[in-house]
Formats: structure tokens, sequence, C-alpha cells
């Protein structure tokens, strides 16, 4: 199989497309570097730099067979400053994508969606009926490119899975030794903040330690990057045309944020101080998804535990600072 990974040089993007070159497939990345890493381009993958607008529709040319879409901009705060350019970027860049693959016949496409398009939801755990209400432009986006594919599968026989995750955490070791991270600017997930912040010896500031929970911190869904390529693969598996699927994608349980914090003082070796500071606007006390749906039709497991997330992301650091 040909496969073109779109954001292929970004964290998620860039794990998944080193697991397809593992399996066996000829994969070709596309990305702009505006936000990735063209070292994060697995060995055996063909790169190219490049927008969705202006090289989608030669490199599916060149007998491309199936599409995983990883290009967008993630950062929710940003997206309620510039909304328009996400606008432009997730739904314009994906419209252009999809257009391009009915011109030249490429039906089948694995997109990453977000838990965020369920914004501050009723209850938990999160099932994919539950009502989309997104809460930042971020969110919409994704939404819209849902409702986009789901008319691509409609009128010309698309075959498309989306996958909305929460909190991907972790690193992935290549065949080739290498750690692929998360080398995010502005970092905005915790696990990496606060490997950042033991590092550096600095204290890690919680938002909120008043909230209904066990122990007063938000609770979150994590799950392990490899985990999150692996329902890739299966998604990629078990699209069929003309049928829009869509998996919640989580671990079911949540961990709170003095639970993530307490397993990197675990993995890294060092007493982590915490600064509990004031709620941040419109964070829920609870986020957790039901998985029960991929487990059931594609039997994905979560496999890694949270304290195999803050290891493997440790070594990640690790390695990154002995360069």
């Amino acid at each position: 199989m040909r496969a073109l990974v779109t954001g292929g040089a970004g964290y998620i993007g860039g794990v998944v497309a080193a697991q397809l070159v593992a399996a066996g497939h000829d994969v070709t990345v596309l990305d702009d570097l505006s936000t990735g890493f063209a070292d994060t381009v697995p060995p055996g993958a063909t790169f190219v730099k490049g927008t969705l607008r202006d090289c989608a529709a030669e490199v599916l040319a060149d007998g491309i067979d199936t599409v995983l879409h990883f290009a967008a901009k993630s950062l929710v705060g940003e997206s309620v400053a510039d909304p328009a350019k996400y606008w432009s970027n997730n739904l314009g860049g994906t419209i252009s994508l999809l257009e391009a693959m009915r011109e030249i016949g490429v039906r089948t496409i694995v997109f990453s969606s977000t838990a965020a398009v369920y914004g501050e939801p009723e209850r938990t755990p999160i099932l994919e009926t539950d009502p989309t209400r997104p809460t930042s432009p971020y969110g919409a986006s994704k939404v819209a490119v849902d409702t986009t594919l789901s008319e691509f599968c409609r009128l010309y026989g698309f075959g498309a899975v989306s996958l909305r995750y929460f909190n991907v955490a972790g690193a992935f070791q290549g065949a080739d030794g290498r750690w692929l991270g998360e080398r995010h600017n502005p970092e905005t997930h915790l696990i990496p903040n606060v490997l950042a912040a033991a590092t550096e010896g600095r204290p890690v500031q919680i938002f909120g330690g008043d909230y209904p929970t066990p122990d007063g911190t938000c609770v979150r869904d994590y799950i392990h990057v490899t985990d999150l390529a692996d329902a890739h693969l299966r998604a990629l598996a078990a699209a069929r045309p003309g049928e829009h699927r869509t998996y919640n994608l989580g671990n079911g349980a949540g961990f709170s944020v003095r639970e993530v914090i307490e397993v990197c003082r675990e993995a890294t070796g060092v007493d982590i101080e915490v600064e509990v500071g004031p709620r941040r606007a419109g964070d829920p006390a609870m986020l957790v998804a039901s998985s029960a749906k991929i487990q059931s039709e594609l039997g994905w497991r979560v496999s890694r535990a949270l304290r195999a997330m803050a290891a493997d992301a440790w070594a990640f650091t690790q390695a990154r600072s002995s360069r």
C-alpha cells in the first residue's frame, strides 16, 4: 500500500508514519514544517515539503492509495485569537485535499480529530453519540471537517474514519533507535511541561486545586502515542466505501493533574514542586472518553499505562538533552 501522511513531520503523524514504514508500506510524508521537523520523518519514507493546497494533487497523483490526515493547526488559545487561520488551514486545507483525492480517485482517509469537538460534556465517559458543542474555533473546525467527510462519503463513495482523542503522551523509539516525542512550541501539554520543570529545577503550576474530583485537580484522559498509532493503522484497514466512522480513543478512566505529576516524579527521580494557582476559564473538572466502540469493532486496546507514557517521554527528553 502507498500511503500519504499529511503532517507526518509532527509528533503523532511522525509516529504513525514510522509504524507504517515498519509494517512494510510505501510512505510519503507531506508537511510544510510550520510546526513539524524534517528529522521526524522516518527513514524509508519519502518527504515532500509543501502545503495541502500547493502539493496534495501532485503527491496523490504519484500512485497514492490512501491518506492519513494530521496536517492542522491545533492550539486552542491561538484559534480563539485568530479563528480565520484555523478555518483556512484546518477546513480549507482539508477541502483542498479531499477535492484532490476525488479528482485523482483516492477514496480512503483516516482523519486526526479531537475530543475538543465535545466542548464541555454533559457526562463522562463521553460517547461518540454525545453532542458536539466545541468551545473554540479549533474544535469547531474539526467538527466542520467531520461534516465534510460525511458528505464526501455519501456523495463520492469515500471511506473515512475520524479518530477523536484526548491527551496523547509518551514517545516512540523507532527501528533506528531514535526517539520521537513532543516538540511543540509553545508546549501546552502537561507531561512534557512537567518533565521540563524537572529538568530545569523549577516548580510546576497547577491551575485550580478545588475541583469536585478526588484530589481537587482536573482529570483528563491520556493514551500512549504508540497505542494511538496502532488505532490509526486499524482504522485504515477498517475504512469502507460510502461509510464515515467515528471513534473515541482514551483509557476510559482518566488521571488527575496531581497523579500525572507524581508519575513524572517517579520517572525522573526528581521531587518536582507544585504551585497551585487559580482555575483557568472553561476548564471542565473531568474529560474522559469511552473507547468501547473501537474496542468492539476494531479490537483496539490500550496497552501502555501512564507510567510508560512518562518514562518514554523522559527517555526522549534525555536523548535530546544529550545531543
